[in-house]
C-alpha cells in the first residue's frame, strides 16, 4: 500500500507545484479529496496490516490443530477409519474400524443428527435378536 500513499502524496505535490489553494471553491475542493485519499490510504494500509497479522494467527493455530488431532488421534491411516453415510442427512461419519471387532455393543451415531448409522452386533442391525434367541437354552448351551 506504500504505492498508494506515494500517489496521494505525488497529488498534494502537484496541487502546491500548481499553486491550488483554498482560495477557490475549485481549490477547496481538490485539496479536501486529497486530503481525504491520504486518510483512505492510511486506513487502507492499517487493514492490510491487520490482516497479514490475522493471517498469521490464524496459520499459527491451524498448525496447533493439526498438532493437536495428531495427539489426539494418534498415527491412523485412512485404512484404519471407516465411513458411512449418515441415511439422515447425508454426513460421512468416520469411526475407527476397530469397533466392528469388539465384543461390547457400540453404537456410532452422527454427530450432525445424532442418527444411529452403525451398530457392531449385527443381530440388531439385521433385527433378529428379539430377545427369543436365548429363549429354551440351558446354562450349560450357554
Amino acid at each position: 500500500m506504500k504505492h498508494l500513499k506515494e500517489k496521494v502524496a505525488y497529488l498534494q505535490g502537484l496541487a502546491q507545484g500548481l499553486d491550488i489553494g483554498d482560495a477557490t471553491k475549485e481549490g477547496k475542493v481538490l485539496s479536501e479529496i486529497i486530503n481525504v485519499l491520504g486518510e483512505m490510504a492510511g486506513q487502507i494500509e492499517d487493514i492490510e496490516t491487520a490482516q497479514n497479522d490475522l493471517e498469521d494467527y490464524v496459520e499459527s493455530i491451524d498448525e496447533d490443530l493439526y498438532d493437536l488431532e495428531d495427539d489426539l488421534l494418534g498415527d491412523l491411516d485412512e485404512e484404519d477409519l471407516i465411513e458411512i453415510e449418515c441415511p439422515n442427512c447425508r454426513e460421512i461419519v468416520c469411526f475407527e474400524a476397530d469397533i466392528v471387532d469388539d465384543e461390547d455393543l457400540i453404537e456410532v451415531t452422527c454427530p450432525n443428527c445424532d442418527e444411529v448409522v452403525y451398530i457392531n452386533d449385527q443381530d440388531i442391525l439385521n433385527g433378529t435378536n428379539d430377545g427369543e434367541s436365548m429363549v429354551g437354552l440351558k446354562d450349560e448351551d450357554l
